[in-house]
């Protein structure tokens, strides 16, 4: 089953139990799925849908951070638990140790030895951590090994 078909079963099912909050937002993310699907004119594989996926994780990440920092944490508990939400259809997260043993792998690959090469490293690095990794921390564990 693709990433989309358990979309929209876990939709069906949310209707089912009445889990109103769960059921807008998968619907909010298919909205977006959808609206790719139209601006390219064909069904996005699950690779796409991943990104779209990750994109969503870190747009309510952003706002997050927003209303903690204005003291808004009823907006903060939702926007949480919509994280927690899109959460689950990404795959494992990498944790801190696997991030740095595949950062050195492709320093080593890529021959970098200064942050002028960060460009080319994080160029081939980050296909091989897509959707499973925050940029944010693959950024500052390749400055880190490039120091």
């Amino acid at each position: 089953m693709n990433l989309s078909e358990r979309l929209n079963e876990d939709m069906k099912q949310a209707m089912r139990s009445k889990d109103k909050f769960k059921l807008s937002t998968i619907r909010m993310i298919r909205a977006t799925i959808k609206n790719q699907e139209i601006d390219t004119k064909r069904t996005l594989d699950d690779e796409e849908v991943l990104d779209i996926l990750s994109r969503e994780i870190k747009q309510r990440k952003d706002a997050l951070h927003e209303f903690e920092k204005a003291g808004r944490e009823d907006l903060a508990e939702t926007v949480k638990a919509e994280i927690d939400i899109v959460a689950e259809y990404l795959p494992a997260q990498l944790g801190e140790e696997e991030v740095k043993a595949i950062v050195q792998q492709t320093i080593q690959e890529t021959g970098a030895s200064s942050k002028a090469d960060m460009g080319k490293v994080m160029a081939a690095l980050m296909p091989k951590v897509k959707g499973r990794a925050d940029g944010k921390l693959v950024n500052q564990v390749v400055q880190q090994y490039l120091q």
